[in-house]
């Protein structure tokens, strides 16, 4: 009897710590089926999709449009290889996600954003939505369609309520992020014209710079990226391709200072993605001699250490066109970490990251509501001691 009582307990205090380890809630996915017959779809032609928490209260005229994240592909083998994968396909995609973060439904958790209609859009194109050739090869089956999709998707929500918008956030996380920086004056232009619109961009901002061997990687790979999809035509003009290769008007350093509308960029100075994947990329390091300190800040050498120090210096440069416009918010701290809106205890929990003694989530909200501004850069690692640091599993470091 007293073993029966106990493993209860035990099964109680295991729930009550997974609730309190997720404090998330699931929401059902949503098709976008019209969108297939304007060829505005997936790599494999599927329709996109998103996630759809509808606001409430005060709330019911406000929207948040977040695009999730997940690399691109930059030629055909490398988009199929994605195409019957959920990010290439809506039919491979759960049909539920977790809400959490800046798209939680709860005041305590999120309380400037918490009553309003809240979107997570699935990626699926593998361009950060600017692709649009219209072509399809007969032998792949490929459709590079992200553009078109991008705008089925957003004439989806108008007429489902977002033409009424008072306030509207367009927001992502990685190549998600990215997307909001690219797309960011287009969904100003969509939305009426009445209301408040701002973007976030959460480790959306990938620099351009070498790898540890010399190499310029991340530049030829975007700039494979655009070729494939035929996304120059969806980059800026005026500001950028009219000036350089279209590959490098990917790059937000080289836009982001023509952007009208309101932004604000979240990233981690020493960016686990980029640090993982633009600075030393496998093909950079064929050795290894990176994988450990890749896996785990701490596993990092001194010298390993001062070439990452390096990097932050040339991230810190790259965020110098953004200027100083208090419409222009930064949150960029020291911590080893990619994507910290979605996760609670990054956006807002008691032992979230701050900076000057302000969670992402404050930092976002007193912008957004231009309660105050918020232009804070880090020092540098190891300062500030309430970063998460990312802990990978060896078994799942991904490269480009």
């Amino acid at each position: 009897m007293a073993f029966a009582i106990l493993a209860q307990c035990l099964n109680l205090l295991l729930c009550a710590l997974l609730l309190l380890k997720t404090e998330g809630f699931n929401v059902g996915i949503t098709y976008v089926q019209n969108a297939v017959a304007k060829g505005a779809v997936c790599l494999d032609g599927s329709p996109p999709a998103y996630h759809w928490d509808k606001g409430f209260g005060a709330g019911v005229n406000n929207w948040l449009v977040h695009f999730e994240g997940g690399g691109w592909c930059n030629n055909v083998t490398t988009c199929l290889s994605r195409k019957s994968t959920r990010l290439g396909s809506s039919k491979e995609m759960v049909k539920e996600v977790a809400f959490s973060g800046l798209l939680s439904k709860f005041k305590k958790f999120n309380p400037d954003f918490y009553n309003w209609n809240r979107i997570k859009v699935r990626y699926c194109d593998g361009a950060s939505f600017t692709g649009n050739v219209e072509a399809v090869d007969p032998a792949t089956n490929l459709h590079f369609r992200g553009a078109r999709a991008w705008l089925a998707i957003i004439e989806d929500l108008l007429s489902k309520g977002m033409r009424s918008a008072e306030n509207a956030i367009l927001s992502g996380c990685s190549a998600g992020g990215l997307t909001s920086i690219l797309h960011c004056d287009n969904f100003r232009a969509l939305v009426p014209i009445g209301a408040r619109v701002k973007c976030l961009a959460d480790a959306g901002y990938f620099i351009n710079t070498k790898d540890v061997s010399g190499a310029q990687h991340i530049e030829a790979f975007y700039s494979e990226v655009v070729a494939t999809h035929g996304s120059a035509k969806n980059l800026p003009s005026s500001s950028c391709t009219s000036k350089m290769r279209p590959g490098l008007c990917f790059f937000p350093q080289n836009m982001v200072q023509q952007i009208k509308t309101p932004i604000f960029l979240v990233n981690a100075a020493y960016d686990s993605w980029q640090i993982k994947n633009i600075l030393a990329p496998g093909v950079a390091d064929p050795h290894g001699h990176w994988h450990s300190c890749k896996l785990d800040i701490k596993n990092c050498s001194p010298t390993q250490l001062t070439t990452m120090q390096d990097f932050r210096m040339q991230f810190l440069s790259a965020l110098n066109g953004l200027g100083t416009s208090s419409s222009r918010g930064l949150f960029i701290d020291s911590c080893y970490a990619h994507c910290q809106t979605e996760m609670q205890e990054t956006w807002l929990r008691d032992d979230s990251p701050l900076l000057a003694r302000t969670t992402i989530a404050k930092a976002v909200g007193d912008w957004f509501y231009d309660r105050s501004p918020f232009q804070k850069i880090d020092c540098p690692y190891p300062c500030n001691p309430t970063c998460h640091n990312r802990v990978f599993d060896p078994k799942k470091l991904s490269e480009l």
